[in-house]
């Protein structure tokens, strides 16, 4: 995972939890959970819509 061990991931969100404190993190998470799910569905959208130009394309053909 992108050469990221344990023993660095520790002492990234203990630095994380020093800069925003604990009462920030469940905020924070949500927000970045929020931002994931958007972006998912965003993505899929854009899937959706080429599937179904690619539909219409196909449909029109002789």
């Amino acid at each position: 995972m992108f050469g990221i061990g344990m023993p660095e991931l520790i002492i990234i969100l203990v630095i994380i939890l020093i800069i925003f404190g604990a009462g920030k993190l469940p905020e924070i998470g949500a927000g970045m959970g929020k931002a994931i799910k958007n972006f998912k569905s965003a993505t899929s959208e854009d899937d959706k819509a080429e599937k179904d130009k690619e539909k219409l394309e196909d449909s029109e053909k002789p």
